[in-house]
């Protein structure tokens, strides 16, 4: 096949079939007596095999794993798949702890807070914590105080409020404290509670289709190997 009709199965430029062959994408290619580059069946599916690992992989991934493919490191290859993987686990159970932590919050909500921001010896007699605790939280990333511009004492003003009323909660339900700030930061990136539900939602999607990508692009692989096999 000509660089032109591999490149109309997929929509690309023969441009873009010339460069994914001169950066280890698809396997070295035969010569025409005119020049012209001669493409198999075998580069057709090392192209099908590559995009689909994109999908799940990313263009950079993808690319070292055929690279490694067609110099004969399958090793390497199984590794970076393995990675991605064991990532999306990783990431789905941070998923699903999240969506736990939420639910386990209680239907209670608290009182806001009115007038000045609260210090931390105010908030620490709302919540019935110790200052040291608050200080904590801090460091732990769970909270985010103002610093008054004239003394450099913490404020702690209504979204900060929310946050610790959020941290005592989870923390007596036994979540240990970088779970907690997990939880915190992925409210604070949803926008609240409700957003957060939507967030987690389209987080699920995201996962599912990831995942669906992963086992497109490995399908694809390993007819790529079969071929490389029989060859």
């Amino acid at each position: 096949m000509r660089p032109i009709d591999l490149a109309r199965e997929h929509g690309l430029s023969a441009q873009a079939i010339r460069n994914y062959e001169d950066v280890g994408i698809l396997p070295p290619t035969e010569r025409s007596e005119s020049g012209y580059r001669r493409y198999t069946p075998l580069h057709a599916q090392a192209l099908r095999a590559f995009l689909a690992l994109r999908g799940g992989h990313g263009y950079q991934q993808a690319t070292e794993i055929m690279r490694a493919t067609n110099h004969g490191d399958t090793e390497s290859a199984y590794r970076l798949i393995d990675a991605a993987h064991v990532a999306l686990l990783a990431e789905r159970n941070t998923r699903t702890e999240v969506a736990t932590a939420l639910g386990s919050l209680s239907t209670t909500t608290p009182a806001p807070v009115r007038g000045r921001p609260l210090t931390v010896g105010e908030l620490a007699r709302r919540l019935g914590v110790h200052p040291a605790t608050l200080r904590t939280w801090e460091t732990e990333g769970i909270l985010r105080p103002e610093r008054d511009r004239a003394t450099g004492y913490r404020e702690y003003g209504p979204d900060c409020v929310r946050d610790a009323e959020i941290a005592r909660q989870l923390r007596r339900g036994g979540y240990p404290l970088h779970q907690v700030a997990q939880f915190i930061d992925s409210l604070r990136e949803a926008g609240g509670a409700d957003a957060l539900s939507t967030f987690l939602a389209s987080w699920q999607d995201r996962l599912t289709t990831r995942s669906r990508n992963l086992l497109a692009g490995a399908a694809q692989l390993d007819t790529y190997l079969t071929l490389l096999d029989r060859s």
